[in-house]
């Protein structure tokens, strides 16, 4: 995609869609959660089944996104109002896609959440307009009556609210406003047509509280949404934190979960109407077929799922899996692609689909972001993409250092507090069965611990790359074996 896909000679707008905590089965036609518009929006373009967070919490997921690099290289390890700036700050000089834009001549806007870090100062990274949604600083609430209302007692904490059921009308809910926002924002911008714009609408919903307004809540049967398949895993094989915190959902009835179940998706069905306003706005402004438009999410949620609920340490499937779909000018519509890709993808085939030039020099594999180019005009990039997905964990206000690994149909995670897992995602989808102590699985296991020593390495990932101090030589390989192995190894140049 360059100057010449866009009617006016000049290149394509970008409306990024973005919302928080929205797992990627929440847009698969014919499951429980009711998304008509993203749905349609999938088929129109290219839906990525298998894309990955490069972290299952908010801000380093988001950094990664804006930066195209992994949280350990753009600084933000944790969430920005969870730890002080020594723990987690976004490191100086590093690169912003929509900085890159709007050096280009773009008119720039964001409004809703921003959340990769604590400045809020967003004319700093790109954006000429904007409004920060919601500075966060503790366990978000809601002060209104709920009915019905799920929520969590333990003692010596205070109350956790998961979900609830208020009277407000669906038009007035910040995600509408947000919306609001954003449509009048497209309607102006087409008084313009010479210059390109770039928009990202970020809304907090689904994240919890689950708190929707009855109108979306009455669309859903409760009693009738099926529990995860592994709602009831013990986790007998799995890191003992695991555990610990399914304790804390323990008290939940199957009424309980089933309501909140029903909440998060109602909070999906929000999103869904909201963007379903704003792609019928664009096309009445004559400018849909001169836009890519992307949706995705910075992280997923359990569900219920392994007996959780929210995001974090437990590196199952649906915390990391989010959607991702882009349709517009050079995508070939009624694309799916069920290659593992990332997040971390996204900046690098922004730049290269809108301004046909690189981005910010990161480098090509899973550790630093790839071009979805190919994929997206109807080739097989599997050659490309042959090294999978990765993520990292750096604990949320706790440290739990976590590296994973998607490589076809297998996933690992090294645990640097507990022992490693292992699944077979094609043969265990639900993630019940850790294969690390299986005979049978003693080469894969170290093949796999082996290519996350790549990345390691290839990102600059010091602080675990350099473990080799007699404390730290429990994973199943260590390091020399990747460097063993040049030939998978990304190029020197492309290196963080």
């Amino acid at each position: 995609m360059n100057d010449a896909d866009s009617p006016e000679g000049r290149p394509p707008n970008l409306l990024l869609l973005m919302t928080d905590q929205q797992r990627a089965d929440t847009i698969v036609p014919g499951g429980p959660c009711l998304t008509p518009h993203l749905q349609s929006l999938a088929a129109a373009g290219a839906s990525f089944t298998r894309c990955y967070a490069t972290n299952p919490i908010c801000s380093p997921s988001r950094g990664s996104l804006y930066t195209g690099l992994l949280p350990h290289a753009h600084g933000m390890t944790d969430v920005t109002h969870a730890v002080d700036p020594t723990r987690a700050d976004l490191k100086p000089g590093v690169p912003f896609w929509s900085r890159t834009l709007r050096e280009a001549g773009y008119r720039t806007a964001h409004f809703g959440k921003w959340h990769v870090e604590r400045s809020d100062e967003l004319q700093r990274f790109g954006f000429d307009e904007f409004e920060v949604d919601l500075r966060l600083t503790g366990v978000p609430t809601y002060q209104g009556p709920l009915a019905p209302r799920v929520a969590v007692q333990q003692p010596g904490y205070r109350e956790f609210l998961l979900a609830g059921v208020s009277d407000e009308r669906a038009n007035a809910s910040r995600e509408a406003y947000l919306f609001d926002r954003g449509i009048a924002f497209i309607e102006d911008a087409a008084a313009d047509p010479k210059r390109p714009w770039a928009l990202v609408v970020s809304t907090e919903a689904p994240h919890d509280p689950y708190v929707v307004p009855r109108e979306l809540y009455e669309r859903y049967d409760a009693a009738a949404l099926l529990a995860p398949a592994s709602a009831h895993d013990d986790l007998h094989d799995r890191p003992a934190i695991y555990r610990r915190i399914q304790r804390t959902w323990a008290a939940l009835s199957t009424e309980d979960a089933a309501q909140a179940t029903a909440c998060y998706y109602a909070a999906c069905s929000g999103i869904d109407d909201q963007v379903g306003r704003i792609l019928a706005a664009l096309e009445a402004s004559g400018q849909a077929d001169d836009t890519l438009v992307v949706f995705t999410s910075d992280h997923g949620d359990y569900l219920g799922a392994h007996g959780l609920w929210l995001k974090g340490v437990a590196a199952f499937e649906e915390a990391y899996r989010v959607p991702l779909v882009l349709r517009g000018p050079g995508v070939v519509p009624g694309v799916r692609v069920d290659a593992p890709v990332s997040l971390l993808d996204l900046p690098r085939t922004l730049v290269r689909a809108l301004l046909d030039q690189d981005f910010g020099g990161a480098g090509r594999g899973p550790g630093q972001g790839r071009d979805l180019g190919r994929w997206l005009a109807g080739e097989d990039a599997s050659d490309e993409f042959e090294a999978g997905a990765y993520a990292e964990f750096h604990g949320q206000r706790l440290g739990y250092s976590q590296r994973i690994v998607w490589h076809g149909r297998h996933k690992y995670v090294f645990n640097g507090f507990d022992f490693d897992e292992l699944y077979d995602l094609a043969a265990d989808p639900f993630e019940r069965r850790n294969l690390t102590s299986e005979a049978a699985c003693a080469d894969l296991l170290r093949e796999m611990s082996s290519r996350m020593w790549e990345v390691v390495l290839a990102s600059g990932d010091r602080t675990l790359g350099e473990a080799q101090y007699g404390m730290f030589r429990f994973a199943p390989v260590g390091p020399e074996a990747a460097r063993a192995q040049p030939e998978r190894r990304p190029d020197a140049d492309d290196e963080a």
